[in-house]
């Protein structure tokens, strides 16, 4: 699998899946722009590359103007984009009639807006390079999760979402993709874990959850992100992909 000539561009890519990605793509030869609203976790992270092949971008994908002045400076320094991986995201655990209005603004602002914000402003050059898109949504979009209903909600938006713009944008050549993994070892899982009572209790359960009884890693999601934007799935669009150790199955082991 190669991307060489190919460029790249990773929303939320400061941590987690998103750096990982990233890291996985320039390993694979790609020209890597990196987003997030985080400009300190951006530059202390950063894969290894010269100026020719990673671009570090500031900016907040709630904001559509910020996602479309992002978008041009990735075009302006590397010509094109030819896959967009729309990452980022946040969670936090409230009961329903918990939620401020803002709490829930903000959940949707970022995972469902901002990857609307992204898409659109991508689109042109997608259309150019007869791109690929993929998703970032999460398995709770398929089960649901107690506590979390707003973060439930807009990652079952995008489960939607792709499967809407598969069909949109076929005409274009550009496939969309979207994985759902389960529990995750990143920042997000665990700053969502401290949310709740017991945190550490509160990751066993999510590591249990699976039948290979183990937390996924960051790699591991990176790992489907980058097949489903590679040639080697050329015929895939409109996938929802589960990357989430068999914890769909409801099978729980004593």
């Amino acid at each position: 699998m190669s991307f060489a000539g190919k460029t790249v561009l990773i929303t939320g890519a400061a941590k987690g899946i998103g750096h990982a990605t990233a890291t996985r793509f320039a390993a694979l030869g790609a020209r890597v722009a990196l987003l997030d609203r985080d400009a300190d976790g951006l530059h202390a992270s950063a894969p290894a590359g010269s100026p020719e092949t990673i671009l570090l971008v500031t900016a907040d994908v709630a904001v559509g103007s910020q996602a479309a002045d992002a978008v041009a400076a990735v075009i302006d320094r590397f010509g094109g984009i030819d896959v967009l991986v729309n990452n980022a995201g946040i969670h936090f655990a409230r009961a329903l009639d918990e939620y401020t209005d803002d709490e829930w603004n903000q959940i949707f602002s970022v995972n469902v807006h901002g990857t609307f914000h992204m898409i659109r402003s991508a689109l042109p050059a997608l259309r150019r390079s007869r791109g690929a898109i993929v998703i970032v949504s999460s398995m709770t979009a398929l089960v649901g999760q107690d506590r979390g209903a707003a973060y439930v909600a807009s990652k079952g938006a995008l489960v939607s979402l792709t499967k809407a713009l598969a069909l949109e944008f076929a005409t274009d050549a550009i496939r969309v993709n979207c994985v759902c993994p389960a529990g995750v070892d990143t920042p997000l899982l665990r700053s969502w874990a401290n949310t709740l009572p017991n945190p550490e209790g509160v990751l066993r359960g999510q590591a249990e959850m699976h039948l290979l009884r183990r937390l996924a890693t960051a790699d591991e999601i990176a790992s489907a992100i980058t097949f489903l934007a590679s040639p080697d799935a050329s015929f895939i669009t409109g996938a929802i992909l589960p990357v989430e150790g068999g914890a769909t199955l409801g099978y729980r082991r004593c």
